[in-house]
Order: C-alpha cells, then structure tokens, then sequence
C-alpha cells in the first residue's frame, strides 16, 4: 500500500510540473504581465533550452538533442543523455547511479544570447556569476565596480540535474542532458525530492554577471509559477547593462 500511495504521488508530481499527463494541465498563457525591467520564460517543458538575449530582450527556444545508440562508456564530458538511477523513494535524488549513455549531437543556440534555462536550471553564454546577499535589485550599487573583487563562478560540466527524458520517471529512471550550467545561478530555484509533492525553494537574491565583453548585468529571480500556477514559469528581474 505504502509503495501505491508513493507511485500515484509521483505521478502526480511529474504531471504537476509539465511531464506526462500535462495535456490535463492548463497551457501557462503568453501575456503574463510583467513590470519594467522583467522578463517572463515559461520554461515549464522538459526538452527545450530558452536563450534569452538581454539586448534585444528576445526569447528563443531550441531542444535538447536526443540520441538512439547507447554507448558503454562516455568520453570526459562528452555531449548526450546520461541516464540516472534516483532513490525517489528512499534517501532522495542525491543518492543515484549512471544506468546508460547515448551520444548526441551539440546543443544548438542562436547566435546571440547571454544565458539560457531550462526548468530550474541557467547556463550562461561565457559569463561568471556572483550572487549577493540583497533581495531587492533597488539595493544595487551605482556601479558595478562594486563587485570587482567578488567571487564569480563559471558555468561547469553537469550531467545529473538536466531532467529531460521521462518515460522511466515512475521508476526512479530519469535521461539528463550533458551539458555546461552555472550552478551559481541555478541555486535561484531549488527542487527537492522527496517530500511529494516535491519542495520548490525560491532564492531571490540578487546575482550579478560578468560577460567576456566586459559587461555586467543582475538578475533576480522572483516567481517560479505562472498565474495558473505552472511551476517553473520563471518571472525575472533584470537589469543590463550594469
């Protein structure tokens, strides 16, 4: 009985957040209303990266590659779907073990973007990211000169937390994309199971990015869900240049 109950949670957890069954679940609408100097990313869909361009303030969308011959072993950081084994039901997702490989192709992204994300996790187009201890970006300094000496962190090697494939998620079974991410930024939304329905912990404070054409930028994540109450439908704000 006790392992029934756990699977009908997890099915409902997994529907919950745009997994199977989500054609039950409303669509996030588009016209979300935001304030100046916010962005709105539904980034609720397991297969897809949103970059976002902090120029123009443009979207785009771009999927995950999948791949069809499991390899034995894969090379060091080598690109594709690195299937894990999580204790959903026992410890949690930080006890886990690699099941299988499957190369793929290179993530695609468009020309110009400055970071891009994917449900709760943030890659970064070559930037270094600080996060601070404000929760309001009206606290920034006038300048960010003020953070030339801080601790900036760089997108690195992950291949556990990129939840992408998930016809195995009922079994604990779940393929994640290999891929760089700024764990840094990524800590903004923070996903923990069990208990289920799973615990989602907003970190709002305020993180400062360092480009390599010398530019800053801040961003401050303040919403995970959408007005229907979508989880990671993420409400931004920013500020670039900084």
């Amino acid at each position: 009985m006790r392992n029934t109950l756990m699977t009908l949670s997890l099915l409902l957890l997994f529907a919950s957040c745009h997994g199977i069954m989500d054609d039950i679940y409303d669509t996030p609408p588009a016209d979300v209303e935001t304030g100046e100097e916010q962005l709105y990313v539904d980034a609720s869909d397991w297969t897809l990266w949103h970059y976002i361009d902090l120029n123009t303030l443009s979207v785009s969308t771009y999927p995950i590659p999948m791949g069809e011959a499991e390899a034995t072993e894969p090379e060091a950081e080598q690109t594709g779907i690195y299937t894990y084994w999580y204790d959903v039901f026992g410890i949690g997702i930080s006890k886990r073990e690699r099941r299988s490989f499957v190369a793929t192709e290179s993530q695609p992204e468009p020309d110009s973007w400055h970071i891009a994300i994917h449900r709760n996790n943030v890659r970064t187009n070559g930037a270094a990211v600080h996060e601070t201890a404000l929760t309001s970006m009206d606290d920034l300094p006038e300048s960010s000169a003020a953070y030339a000496d801080a601790d900036f962190h760089e997108d690195s090697w992950n291949e556990t937390d990129v939840w992408t494939v998930q016809d195995k998620m009922l079994q604990g079974i779940i393929g994640n994309q290999g891929i760089k991410v700024n764990t840094t930024l990524s800590s903004w939304l923070d996903v923990q199971l069990p208990p289920f329905p799973p615990s989602f912990t907003l970190n709002n404070h305020v993180f400062i990015l360092r480009f390599n054409d010398g530019t800053y930028a801040a961003l401050q994540l303040v919403n995970y869900q959408s007005n229907k109450g979508v989880k990671c439908c993420l409400t931004i704000n920013y500020k670039y240049p900084y």
